[in-house]
């Protein structure tokens, strides 16, 4: 038996307070604190707790730090960070990458004066490409702040299509430029919901205000004063080949959904094909799967996840496709909320009530000629 005394054995770490866990940053935090200075010399502040300067904002107010906006981590993201834009006080992004680097490149490309000017480019914006200025192979991406797509929910069939129109014309957009994603499932598919939070909300916990204390406010999609607009985001994974390129397959079988069967690091495969059934599975997932009066996108969603990818459309193709689909939808069930496969029945009486009021009130403007 092992004594007590023995120096060998293993002792119980004593357990550490609140402050001390609150008020610990994890090494790449401590790399991006480090590097505040520069990025506000560029025009960019980071957080309270991400400033060299800090001293935990409890220990004065008496607050518990699991309370406090200062207590709040970086999610385990190493090569991302929320930042506020100085000169606006708006919320961007910044990512970490290797200095021109194929990600750079695309998305660079895409966010050339020229493309952006297409309303069909749903490629996220790079505000800014900064140079690091102590090691000059790292470079940062500056994006506005985007949310995931169902961060808030889709609440009615009207806010589903308009998500279709938007995703699937910003595909044929990277298709058009020569550009397949290669990765564009739910996770690298996002939005900008700035008009639904008029009084903003926290960059790592989303769903509370902007001081962290209370839940942040919001409207519907639909009634947000401006249109919401998703975005294709993450291009690590993304090739651009263009007409003249001798081969137009590659290999790989990295990527958040694991579910395309052409995946493989051995056999080439269409990589322009493989966006079309990651997009067909992200209406699967999303929608088909989670609300029972959608059954409209099944012809869709079999046609983009056919197993060959030979016999799938192509993004054009897609996008007549959906337009056909769509126009068939009617106005009744374009303003009806989406109906959750695991609602309760009393749930669902009362929400389809609630509903049956709302889209009455929709189509009587409508019929009367009103917005």
């Amino acid at each position: 038996m092992t004594s007590h005394n023995d120096p060998t054995s293993v002792q119980p770490q004593p357990r550490r307070t609140a402050d001390e866990r609150h008020s610990t940053l994890d090494e790449f935090e401590e790399r991006w604190r480090d590097r505040q200075p520069f990025f506000e010399s560029r025009g960019y502040m980071f957080r309270p707790r991400l400033r060299p300067s800090w001293i935990p904002s409890w220990r004065s107010s008496g607050e518990h730090p699991m309370y406090a906006e200062d207590g709040v981590a970086l999610p385990l993201r190493t090569e991302l960070i929320d930042a506020t834009r100085i000169e606006d006080g708006k919320l961007v992004y910044i990512k970490r990458i290797r200095t021109g680097d194929t990600e750079t490149q695309i998305a660079t490309m895409l966010s050339s004066p020229e493309l952006r000017q297409d309303p069909r480019n749903h490629a996220v914006p790079i505000l800014e490409v900064i140079q690091d200025d102590e090691d000059l192979s790292i470079s940062y991406l500056v994006m506005p702040f985007l949310r995931p797509i169902d961060n808030p929910a889709f609440e009615s069939v009207d806010e589903l299509l308009d998500f279709g129109d938007q995703i699937l014309e910003g595909l044929v957009f990277l298709h058009e430029h020569d550009v397949a994603h290669r990765d564009c499932s739910s996770g690298n598919l996002l939005m900008d919901a700035t008009s639904m939070y008029p009084q903003g909300f926290h960059p790592v916990n989303l769903a509370a205000q902007p001081s962290f204390h209370g839940r942040a406010s919001y409207v519907s999609r639909s009634s947000a004063p401006k249109p919401v607009r998703y975005f294709y985001v993450d291009f690590g994974y993304s090739v651009h080949i263009p007409p003249s390129a001798p081969e137009k397959l590659v290999v790989g079988d990295l990527g958040r959904d694991q579910a395309p069967p052409e995946l493989s690091a051995e056999v080439p495969y269409d990589p322009f094909k493989l966006d079309i059934f990651l997009i067909g599975n992200v209406f699967r997932k999303q929608f088909y799967q989670k609300y029972t009066n959608v059954d409209f996108l099944v012809p869709f969603i079999i046609s983009m996840t056919e197993r060959d990818p030979a016999v799938r459309p192509s993004a054009s193709e897609a996008l007549q496709q959906w337009k056909t689909i769509r126009s068939n939808v009617s106005i009744w069930k374009r303003k009806w909320r989406l109906r959750g496969r695991k609602d309760e029945l009393i749930e669902t009486v009362a929400y389809d009530t609630a509903s049956l009021v709302k889209t009455g009130w929709h189509l009587s403007k409508w019929a009367l000629g009103l917005k």
